[in-house]
C-alpha cells in the first residue's frame, strides 16, 4: 500500500491563522504609513530612533513572525495542491521553510542593527 503524503487537519486553524496574521499586517502597515506620512521617519537618524523604540521594535519582530507563517500558510498550501510527487513537494516544503526563517533572521538583525 502506497501511503499519501498529504495536509490533513490545518483547515480552520491555518484559515484563522491567516486572518489573524492578516489583520496585524494591517495594522503595522496602518502605524508606519501614519508614522512615515507624519514625519518621524524623514532621514536616517530620524529613522534609527524611531526604531529604537522599544514597542516599535516589538511589533516590528512580531510583524517578521506574522509575515513569515502567513507566507508559510499560504506556500504550504500551493504545494500540496498543484505538486503532486511527494519528493519534490517535501523538498519544496523544505527549501521555503529555510527560505523563510532566513529572511526572518535577516530582517531582525537589520532591525536590531538601527
Amino acid at each position: 500500500m502506497k501511503r499519501l503524503v498529504v495536509g490533513a487537519h490545518y483547515g480552520l486553524m491555518d484559515w484563522l491563522a491567516q486572518r489573524v496574521t492578516g489583520v496585524f499586517m494591517a495594522g503595522y502597515t496602518v502605524i508606519m504609513l501614519a508614522a512615515m506620512l507624519g514625519g518621524a521617519t524623514g532621514s536616517r537618524e530620524a529613522w534609527q530612533i524611531f526604531m529604537a523604540h522599544g514597542f516599535i521594535r516589538f511589533i516590528t519582530f512580531l510583524f517578521i513572525v506574522s509575515l513569515c507563517y502567513h507566507a508559510w500558510v499560504g506556500i504550504r498550501d500551493i504545494w500540496m495542491d498543484y505538486v503532486k510527487p511527494a519528493a519534490i513537494r517535501v523538498t519544496l516544503h523544505v527549501l521555503t521553510l529555510f527560505a523563510l526563517v532566513g529572511y526572518a533572521g535577516w530582517a531582525v538583525q537589520i532591525i536590531w542593527r538601527l
